[in-house]
């Protein structure tokens, strides 16, 4: 991935772990979901009522309403005839509805329904896994309740990135209202990047899909799990991972056990995207002295009390020098 690496200072900020195989509900219950991210019909800021929008290069409905815009063949026959970009994999085909994903980038607008294009320019941005190209249904003027509140439409394509995976369950941007006019969305596909780049130093990766790693005990019987990390805000990175993994072990080395033992060191981590009732918390990391095999992932979600954790977009690395192994003790 084309991201930088951040300070080693994550260490000292790394949170107290959890019990094994669980969540870290002390802090998941004191913090919110990251809002939503929906995209704006047209970007544009307001300076009077009326004012002209950019006229879209998508085909116009007749009649124009949200009904005929919605059952449009046009739109379902490109999302449906739409070619999967080279190193993507097709989240999902032809919705109503645009993503509300993780980690938003912007978007553009596009003169055709051109997913190789979209990909491009998703390549091009630090961060970019995913994108979601659609057919957007906006008005041709800023409408205004009582001089235009209903104008006539303007069809955009539109091509929009995200740092974190898209797919049909976080496909659920409608659309919106802007004073009488309604803003709707057709043809809608998403495209997750088949690659995430393997930090230096790391192995890897290998993908868990929806399921995490549980936290388990070595052949001696000692706890592995060195703790997890959680970041809410940016693109869905692999290197925060490492680097936390990288510092975590220069802390513990720095800060030796008291009875004498050796420190754990930090070997392999599983990151993933962690969702509460189908929307994003943030980019989890788990850390432990050991590697283990994508057959204990087994973490494929839990419920607290009301509430539904969900994980979606999991990697596993291990330490490229070491994966960490157990000895029998005597």
């Amino acid at each position: 991935m084309r991201t930088t690496i951040i300070a080693a200072a994550l260490a000292a900020v790394v949170v107290a772990k959890p019990l094994p195989q669980d969540l870290a509900w002390d802090v998941l219950d004191t913090i919110s979901a990251i809002p939503t991210s929906a995209v704006s019909a047209s970007g544009i800021a307001r300076r009077s009522a009326c004012v002209p929008q950019p006229t879209g290069a998508g085909p116009a409905t007749s009649p124009d309403t949200v009904a005929a815009f919605a059952a449009n063949p046009v739109y379902a026959s490109a999302a449906a005839q739409a070619s999967t970009p080279a190193g993507y994999t097709n989240a999902f085909t032809n919705l109503n509805a645009s993503n509300n994903a993780y980690g938003y980038l912007g978007y553009t607008t596009l003169n055709s329904y051109d997913t190789a294009l979209c990909s491009s320019k998703c390549d091009a941005i630090v961060g970019c896994e995913a994108f979601n190209i659609y057919f957007e249904r906006d008005p041709s003027v800023d409408p205004n309740n009582d001089l235009c509140p209903n104008p006539s439409s303007t069809i955009n394509i539109k091509c929009v990135f995200w740092g974190g995976p898209v797919s049909a369950s976080n496909a659920n941007n409608f659309g919106q209202w802007r004073a009488q006019y309604q803003v709707a969305i057709a043809g809608s596909n998403g495209y997750v990047n088949n690659s995430i780049a393997t930090p230096s130093g790391y192995v890897g990766p290998t993908y868990l899909g929806n399921a995490a790693i549980n936290a388990l005990s070595d052949c001696n019987g000692a706890n592995t799990y060195m703790g997890y990390k959680l970041f809410q805000t940016g693109a869905f990175d692999v290197s925060l991972c490492a680097a936390a993994c990288s510092s975590q072990t220069q802390y513990n080395v720095a800060h030796p056990p008291t009875d004498g033992s050796a420190p754990m060191t930090c070997q392999f981590f599983n990151t993933y995207i962690l969702l509460r009732n189908g929307t994003n918390v943030g980019q989890y990391c788990s850390m432990y002295n050991q590697t283990w095999a994508p057959s204990t992932a087994t973490n494929v979600g839990q419920y607290r009390g009301y509430d539904k954790y969900t994980i979606a977009y999991s990697y596993a690395f291990s330490n490229a020098s070491d994966a960490g192994s157990c000895h029998k003790s005597s």
